[in-house]
């Protein structure tokens, strides 16, 4: 496939010579009447690209936090379906990608070909479906190629070498790295492997290689991004957004990305 808009939009940050940060919020957690308001408030805070998670019954990947925050989402009548609708209308005044975290699951309910045209005519940009292994991401990839959506492929810290490489190779968007075992949630540090993994897979990769789960704070998130090309931020926002602190929301963002790239107001 050609190249994407985060292809495109990440290109002209790193021409800056800036780190990427791509906040991860779970869609529909504080309503869906909040979901836009927060996307905007996002991308005016310095996001490269916003991660939207799709609360599901069965969330395998996700730690305490998002487990709960899906929770509540889904209590808030939340569907994948509901989440496409209302991110659509503001189409055309969003400049962030938009990129969807969901289980496959939820795509095959709603149907592979027509979940991938609804993602492009909504003005989705990238999908993640973290239960799908590389050997079996060709029951999604195609219908997702065919929209000009990047698939999102993710990479474990416990692969082998030669894993990664195949992994790296297929990558789109922006790759994944797990930069933890285990599920997502804060962590106060990061195993001593995690470098010469991200710098593994930059050798490998030719899109941005992004470290995921376990970033707590602006120094982690600056130390993951100068191995790789920078940070996803889930748990923490995730918390944050529940507690009503978006302030410290767009602190944790511009702190963690270069003091160029801040806002002045």
């Amino acid at each position: 496939m050609g190249k994407t808009k985060i292809d495109h939009y990440f290109q002209e940050i790193q021409q800056r010579n800036e780190n990427l940060f791509v906040p991860y919020i779970v869609a529909g957690d504080g309503g869906l009447e909040t979901l836009n308001d927060r996307i905007q408030f996002l991308e005016e805070s310095g996001a490269a690209a916003i991660e939207l998670g799709i609360p599901f019954s069965d969330p395998v990947a996700d730690g305490p936090t998002i487990q709960e925050a899906s929770i509540r989402a889904l209590e808030h009548g939340t569907s994948l379906r509901k989440v496409l609708d209302t991110i659509e209308p503001k189409k055309e005044h969003r400049h962030v990608p938009i990129v969807l975290m969901t289980y496959i699951n939820p795509i095959f309910a709603y149907g592979v070909e027509q979940f991938a045209a609804d993602c492009k005519r909504v003005g989705v940009d990238g999908i993640i479906v973290p239960d799908i292994p590389m050997e079996e991401e060709e029951l999604i990839a195609p219908s997702l190629a065919a929209n000009d959506i990047a698939y999102i492929r993710l990479a474990a810290l416990t692969s082998t070498e030669d894993r990664l490489k195949k992994i790296a190779a297929q990558s789109e968007g922006f790759l994944y790295a797990v930069s933890v075992t285990g599920t997502t949630g804060e962590r106060a540090n990061h195993d001593a492997r995690v470098s010469d993994y991200l710098q593994t897979l930059k050798k490998f990769s030719n899109v941005p290689v992004l470290a995921g789960f376990g970033v707590a704070n602006a120094i982690q998130a600056k130390e993951l991004s100068s191995h790789g090309d920078g940070v996803i931020v889930g748990s923490k926002i995730v918390q944050l957004f529940h507690e009503e602190k978006a302030t410290e929301v767009r602190t944790l963002i511009q702190e963690s990305l270069p003091k160029k790239q801040r806002l002045t107001n």
